[in-house]
């Protein structure tokens, strides 16, 4: 089984590429996805956060969930105080994202399937392009990106630059990808760029 990995810097138009990947039959594992379930309730991560982050939990009529606003404020900084945080949090999450992966992974295996995409924001920054076959890249202009994101609910352009202090840039990223899908122009280039790396792959 080929495993690709799918990455893109937030805005660039990621999440449809992997929907359409999906739309194709390719099973998609969603790292940001498997990140919520662990710090929803009853979820894996809930309780290493809270004792390494007093104050970032709630309680739900669920159980204790983790208050991703608290945990943001928590972590996302400029200081060297942020950065050791994040660094710590990423050292609950990652092991428990990875454990997700590989479970989703052997499933694949087992049904017989010949193609899956592990979607992963901070693919090259977590190392993870070393657990995969081939990278495809989302890319597309910085104005176009900077548009997108801004119009999410709560963002600012100091959240935004944080954010972004924490992906490599896309230049290099798209320097390192096999396949390359562009989303600034319109969504039907993006989908009509995924298509045919199914069938490229499928068919060698």
């Amino acid at each position: 089984m080929k495993v690709l990995g799918l990455t893109g810097g937030i805005g660039m138009g990621k999440s449809t590429a992997a929907a359409t990947f999906r739309r194709l039959r390719v099973p998609v594992f969603d790292a940001d996805a498997a990140v919520h379930r662990l710090q929803g309730p009853g979820g894996a991560a809930v309780r290493p956060i809270a004792a390494a982050f007093p104050g970032t939990t709630r309680d739900t009529p669920r159980g204790p969930a983790v208050d991703r606003e608290a945990l943001r404020r928590a972590v996302l900084g400029d200081d060297a105080a942020d950065r050791a945080a994040l660094r710590q949090l990423e050292a609950i999450v990652h092991p428990l994202v990875r454990r997700e992966e590989r479970r989703f992974l052997a499933a694949a295996r087992r049904r017989g399937e010949r193609l899956a995409v592990l979607d992963i924001p901070l693919l090259f920054e977590t190392g993870g392009e070393r657990r995969v076959d081939e990278v495809v890249v989302v890319s597309a202009p910085a104005a176009v990106q900077r548009a997108r994101v801004l119009r999410r609910r709560g963002m600012t352009e100091e959240r935004l630059a944080a954010i972004l202090a924490r992906q490599v840039p896309d230049a290099l990223r798209r320097r390192r990808a096999d396949h390359l899908v562009l989303s600034g122009l319109s969504r039907h280039q993006a989908v009509r760029t995924v298509r045919r790396i199914v069938s490229r792959l499928r068919a060698g």
